[in-house]
């Protein structure tokens, strides 16, 4: 009986002697698979905000866009505008014209690039341009209607005989010369000339005669091109 005893105590204090493992396995793998759920979940948070990211760049870059094709159409709006008034004024008001030959010379010489104005009141000295047979031709206000022009043989000018002092002529000549003098020129028209009086044909021809209002382009005021001659041309 004793021993039967001490059998079954013995047994006990082994049975409470061994640790419990099961709980502490089980502890442990719970632990280990709510580590492994954790990154999961931060990774899927990760890739959500980087696809947000994106989005919103994507919506910044459209808009930019946008906003450089609203500025790049106004601008051609703008330019076009401008353009066109640009026309209206040079077609209207002042014209750009280009000399050819050299009738003009040295004030102005063939190539170059002058403006003119339109409705302009001429002086005596002015240039002017005018048209002629489908051209235009440049050439210097000599004298006004009901005035006598008479031109010596050596190209001294005079008019209702005062001789006239001419700086932008530099060699006198008679030209191209079939009119009666002296002349009186008639009503509402100009007598012009070109600077280069050995060449230039002009109102000491019969052939172009006297300038019309109504022919008139307009006044030279400025010259554009060359660059080195650029301003008023006297």
């Amino acid at each position: 009986m004793s021993e039967e005893l001490e059998k079954k105590t013995d047994i006990e204090d082994k049975l409470k002697s061994e640790p419990v493992t099961t709980d502490a396995a089980d502890n442990k793998t719970a632990g280990t698979a709510a580590a492994a759920d954790k990154p999961e979940k931060t990774e899927s948070s990760d890739r959500k905000a980087a696809k947000s990211e994106d989005v919103k760049k994507k919506e910044e870059e459209a808009k930019r866009r946008r906003r450089t094709i609203r500025a790049l159409v106004e601008t051609i709006r703008t330019l076009i505008n401008v353009a066109a008034i640009a026309v209206l004024i040079a077609v209207l008001l002042l014209p750009v014209l280009r000399i050819y030959g050299n009738s003009m010379t040295p004030t102005m010489v063939e190539g170059d690039l002058v403006v003119s104005i339109k409705g302009a009141n001429f002086d005596r000295g002015d240039i002017v341009a005018f048209y002629y047979n489908n051209k235009v031709l440049v050439k210097r206000v000599i004298g006004f209607p009901g005035e006598w022009i008479d031109i010596a043989e050596d190209g001294t000018v005079s008019i209702n005989g005062e001789v006239q002092t001419e700086p932008y002529v530099q060699e006198q000549a008679l030209g191209t010369c079939d009119i009666d003098l002296p002349y009186q020129i008639p009503e509402d028209r100009i007598f012009v000339m070109g600077d280069k009086r050995a060449v230039s044909i002009d109102s000491r021809s019969s052939a172009i005669g006297c300038v019309a209002k109504e022919q008139i382009v307009g006044k030279i005021v400025f010259r554009i091109w060359p660059l080195n001659k650029f301003g008023r041309p006297e």
